[in-house]
């Protein structure tokens, strides 16, 4: 996994999370929602890399 992909996959998750966690504290629905599909999306990007490493190895 590349350092940069893996930084930027990490940075949605953190990004997601912290999102997620303000949207639930104030009862806001929407920015919950927002944190939990910008958290996937990092999940997601973290996956191809680690994707492409097992078949580049």
């Amino acid at each position: 996994m590349s350092a940069q992909e893996k930084a930027k996959a990490k940075a949605e998750q953190t990004k997601g999370k912290v999102k997620r966690e303000a949207g639930r504290a104030v009862g806001n629905e929407s920015k919950e929602a927002e944190g939990r599909a910008e958290q996937a999306k990092g999940d997601l990007r973290g996956a191809k890399e680690k994707a492409k490493d097992a078949f580049h190895d």
